[in-house]
C-alpha cells in the first residue's frame, strides 16, 4: 500500500514537471507578439545599462591609457581609501546627505500642500495657471537659474543689494564669500525650480480619487480638513513612498549643476556647497584620474542601492501594501 502510494505520487511530480514545459513553450507561442515587441527594449536595456557595468572595475584599478582597462594594474581599495582619507571626506558627506534629506522634505511636505491647495481652488484657470508658473522652472536649464540667482545676488548688481537693502537701510552681502547664507540659499532655489515636477505627480494621484469617498464624507458632515486628513493624504501615501523612495536612492548623489554652477564654484563656500559630485570633478577629473572618480561613482550607487532597500524593507513591515516591491 505504502509502495504502491510513493509511486504515485512520484508519477504525479513527473506529470507536473512534463506537463510544466509544454505549458511554457504553449505561453510563448500564445503571445509570441508581445516578445517580440517586448524584444527592441531588452536589447537597448542591455546595451544601455548592463554592458556598461563592465566599467566598475576601473574603480578597483590604476588605468593606464596605453595599456588599456584589463591590462592596467590592480590597486584594490585604493582609490576607495584615497577618496575617504582625504580631510573633505566628512565635509562633503556632511554636505551631500544633509542637503538631500532636507529637500526630500521639503519637496514632499510642500508639494503635497500645493497640489491640494491647486485641487481644491474653486476657478480652474487659475489653478491651471499657477500649475503652469510653477511648472515653468522646471525646464530651465541650471545655467539659466544660476545667471537669475546671480542677478539678485550679485555685489555690485545684484537686486537686492542696490534695490533691497538701501530702501531697508540694510547694508550689501557678499553672498558669494560668506558660506553661512548657502545652506539656507540652496533649498530655496531647489524648491523653486523642481516644486512644480513633485506637484504635478501629487495632483495627477488626487485626481484619481474617487469623488464617492468625499460625497460620502460630505454626507456624514465632515470638514474639508477632515476630508484632505481623512482622506486625501492616506490614499496618495503610496505615491507619497514610492518618490520619498526614489529620491532616497539618490540621496549620495547631489545636483551638480545646483552645487557647482549655482554657487559659480566659489572657492570660499566649498565648507558649505560641497559636494561628493562636485569634489569628484575638481579633485579626480580635473587630475584625470578616472579610477577614483570611478571609486566615488560606485560607492554612491551601491550606497543609494543599500538605502532603498532598506527603506523599502521598513516601509514593507509597516505596510506591504504600499511597498515598493
Amino acid at each position: 500500500m505504502g509502495n504502491s502510494t510513493r509511486v504515485s505520487s512520484r508519477q504525479r511530480r513527473n506529470l507536473n514537471t512534463s506537463g510544466s514545459k509544454p505549458a511554457f513553450f504553449k505561453t510563448v507561442r500564445k503571445y509570441w507578439f508581445f516578445y517580440i515587441m517586448m524584444l527592441p527594449a531588452g536589447i537597448v536595456l542591455i546595451i544601455n545599462n548592463y554592458i556598461p557595468m563592465f566599467g566598475v572595475i576601473i574603480a578597483f584599478k590604476n588605468i593606464n591609457y596605453s595599456k588599456g582597462i584589463l591590462a592596467s594594474p590592480w590597486v584594490g581599495l585604493q582609490n576607495f581609501k584615497f577618496l575617504f582619507s582625504t580631510e573633505s571626506a566628512w565635509i562633503i558627506t556632511r554636505n551631500t546627505i544633509g542637503y538631500n534629506v532636507v529637500f526630500i522634505i521639503m519637496n514632499l511636505v510642500i508639494a503635497v500642500s500645493f497640489a491640494i491647495m491647486f485641487t481644491e481652488m474653486r476657478s480652474r484657470f487659475l489653478s491651471k495657471f499657477h500649475q503652469s508658473t510653477m511648472f515653468l522652472p522646471f525646464f530651465l536649464s541650471m545655467i539659466v537659474v544660476s545667471y537669475l540667482v546671480y542677478a539678485f545676488l550679485g555685489q555690485d548688481h545684484g537686486f537686492l543689494n542696490t534695490v533691497i537693502f538701501p530702501k531697508l537701510g540694510i547694508e550689501s552681502v557678499e553672498w558669494y564669500s560668506d558660506p553661512k547664507y548657502w545652506p539656507f540659499i540652496l533649498p530655496i532655489v531647489n524648491i523653486w525650480k523642481n516644486i512644480g515636477y513633485f506637484t504635478v505627480i501629487y495632483m495627477a494621484a488626487i485626481l484619481g480619487i474617487d469623488n464617492e469617498y468625499y460625497e460620502a464624507a460630505l454626507i456624514d458632515g465632515a470638514s474639508k480638513w477632515q476630508q484632505i486628513k481623512k482622506i486625501t493624504i492616506p490614499l496618495i501615501v503610496p505615491v507619497m513612498i514610492v518618490m520619498t523612495l526614489l529620491q532616497i536612492g539618490r540621496i549620495f548623489y547631489a545636483d551638480f549643476g545646483l552645487f557647482f554652477q549655482v554657487t559659480r564654484n566659489a572657492g570660499a563656500l566649498y565648507p558649505s556647497t560641497q559636494v561628493i559630485d562636485t569634489y569628484v570633478y575638481q579633485t579626480f577629473l580635473s587630475m584625470g584620474d578616472v579610477g577614483m572618480s570611478s571609486a566615488a561613482g560606485l560607492f554612491q550607487s551601491v550606497v543609494g542601492f543599500i538605502l532603498v532597500l532598506g527603506s523599502n524593507l521598513i516601509v514593507r513591515r509597516v505596510s506591504k501594501d504600499n511597498a515598493l516591491f
